[in-house]
């Protein structure tokens, strides 16, 4: 398979190119029907394929569409993994099953939308709803900054914004924006007031797919952060698990060519973040080893990225907006998060697909 015929221009297609092939290689697939329909009145599913025996000790998950959008990012490189023979015959050989989970988040894949059908960052859905959520009052005083009556915002709210970022700097901007907050529903970032459909049925999946494994290696691919087609490898798993820090840093550093990054510590293109989606395999597995990293590929510079998620969440607020604005909205955000090159997606997928090889310890496929 060539690296641009793994990726997709819809949703619908991705489901597509990911179900065929599956069906052609004989795999199993397990659909997990959403209760909404797409874009185009398509059906909606959380797809899981395993690749190798459903007893192995060891099984690595390899998941998609978190963030919706970024799924056309993430389907392609699953794809092309999905009917890669050298590296099939590889984990077939080491008894390593592969655990691919397409499109977590299929609503915001097919509508072209980061968040799920609840407008919630499933990024920051992961919490203990019984509890006192975090706060995020640095995000509140910016709101309406961030989301004016009228789109494209005029020069006065783009100045404003830029004073906001020369003043605060940057780094303690994005905090306040992508961190995460749990009470302005129609807002950005909004991590939800319970657990989302995405949240439980991830959390079955897991449950039913990783009860048996003993070790379990998770990539999460994602985009939209950082330079255009480069990779950030990040830190995915419990803090203070050196261990299992030690163990991704000896996969997947590649002594030192491509290093871990930390939400802690301030080395990720990424805010510091709570309620993260990998956090449950901890609730759902807790007999399995864990190691785990997220895949940050990079899209578009950070402030064309925030303009398109502004743009969308305005749209989603004001649904009544002139079709052409509406579709002018829906291209910028895609833009910002999958760019339909063949350069960016060859970069994609040999960054990808070098990821999974590396697992378990295993030699990357050249």
């Amino acid at each position: 398979m060539q690296f641009v015929d793994a990726f997709s221009i819809s949703y619908a297609q991705a489901r597509d190119k990911f179900l065929q092939g599956a069906s052609a290689l004989g795999l199993p697939v397990q659909s997990y029907p959403h209760p909404l329909t797409g874009c185009d009145g398509e059906q909606l599913a959380l797809d899981a394929v395993l690749d190798g025996t459903p007893n192995a000790r060891q099984l690595m998950i390899v998941s998609s569409g978190c963030h919706g959008v970024e799924g056309y990012c993430g389907s392609g490189v699953q794809v092309f993994a999905m009917n890669d023979p050298v590296f099939r015959s590889q984990c077939a050989n080491a008894g390593i099953a592969v655990l691919y989970l397409h499109a977590i988040n299929p609503y915001g894949f097919s509508h072209t939308r980061r968040v799920t059908h609840e407008n919630v960052d499933l990024n920051r859905n992961f919490q203990d709803f019984s509890k006192p959520l975090p706060q995020n009052p640095a995000y509140q005083k910016l709101h309406s900054l961030l989301l004016p009556t009228r789109w494209p915002p005029g020069l006065g709210n783009t100045a404003a914004i830029g004073w906001h970022i020369l003043t605060q700097g940057m780094k303690s901007a994005q905090a306040a924006v992508s961190g995460g907050q749990y009470e302005v529903l129609d807002g950005l970032f909004f991590g939800g007031v319970g657990p989302s459909w995405s949240n439980l049925t991830l959390r079955q999946i897991l449950r039913e797919y990783g009860g048996k494994a003993t070790e379990i290696a998770w990539i999460d691919l994602h985009s939209g952060l950082g330079a255009t087609g480069h990779c950030e490898r990040t830190f995915a798993m419990k803090r203070g698990d050196a261990d299992g820090q030690r163990r991704a840093s000896h996969w997947w550093s590649g002594a030192g060519a491509t290093p871990l990054k930390s939400l802690d510590d301030g080395s990720s293109v990424s805010s510091a973040l709570t309620g993260l989606m990998w956090s449950a395999i901890y609730d759902e597995c807790p007999k399995a080893e864990v190691t785990a990293m997220a895949m940050e590929f990079g899209t578009a510079p950070v402030m064309q990225v925030l303009t398109a998620l502004r743009g969308d969440q305005w749209l989603t607020n004001h649904p009544n907006a002139p079709p052409k604005l509406a579709a002018a909205i829906k291209k910028a955000l895609r833009d910002a998060f999958y760019v339909d090159t063949p350069e960016w997606k060859e970069k994609i997928v040999k960054q990808g697909t070098q990821a999974m090889a590396q697992a378990f310890g295993m030699r990357a496929v050249p």
